[in-house]
């Protein structure tokens, strides 16, 4: 029940976001009312988190380089490590290319993944993952940004045990740092070669 509640509020919030993105402007020409579009999804913006080294980093840091960003925790049993394989994946599949881009890894839960908790995680799926951290409020102006929906649960309240409900959405930005495109979850990793390979 709350995996399909969980897509339920992925497919709102994204449909939300690219509904925003494209904002109608009505004009009066000489035959009348008509609409225009403004083309650009507001996904993405400005960031200032830790990277696994514990340096601070911003979205700066990764001009040149298309980026494909994740948002999860590492306490996340299924969902987030199953993300991140496809993403390895996928960057195997693109061989020397993949050196054009960079997976980040972005925690919704600072409280537990310090900078040494991402470092250890995101090694497991290879040294080409950044794993980016940061206070409660680093973290939420990062989550609004990317427009990811997120919040803590704990189904036991006895024990100190918790876990994120969040938007499962792997976003592919470009060398600027504009919004190209998104994989819901259960995307296969050839689909994003595939997308990768149309602008590298």
């Amino acid at each position: 029940m709350r995996g399909r509640l969980l897509t339920i509020v992925v497919a709102g919030f994204l449909i939300g976001a690219l509904g925003g993105a494209a904002l109608l402007v009505l004009t009066r020409g000489a035959s009348g009312p008509s609409v225009e579009t403004s083309g650009k999804a507001l996904i993405g913006g400005p960031f200032t988190l830790l990277d696994q080294t514990g340096k601070t980093v911003t979205e700066q840091d990764f001009r040149g380089r298309y980026m494909l960003v994740f948002f999860g925790f590492t306490h996340c049993p299924d969902i987030c490590p199953g993300e991140l394989q496809v993403i390895s994946a996928s960057l195997d599949e693109l061989g020397a290319k993949a050196a054009e881009v960079v997976p980040i890894f972005i925690t919704l839960d600072p409280e537990r993944d310090t900078p040494s908790a991402m470092a250890a995680y995101v090694k497991n799926f290879g040294s080409r993952f950044v794993g980016l951290t940061g206070s409660p409020e680093a973290i939420s102006a990062a989550a609004k940004a990317y427009r990811i929906a997120y919040s803590k649960f704990q189904e036991d309240k006895t024990k100190a045990d918790y876990s994120i409900d969040h938007s499962a959405l792997v976003y592919l930005m470009g060398k600027d740092g504009e919004y190209i495109a998104h994989f819901p979850y259960g995307t296969p990793a050839s689909k994003i070669t595939e997308t990768l390979r149309r602008y590298l």
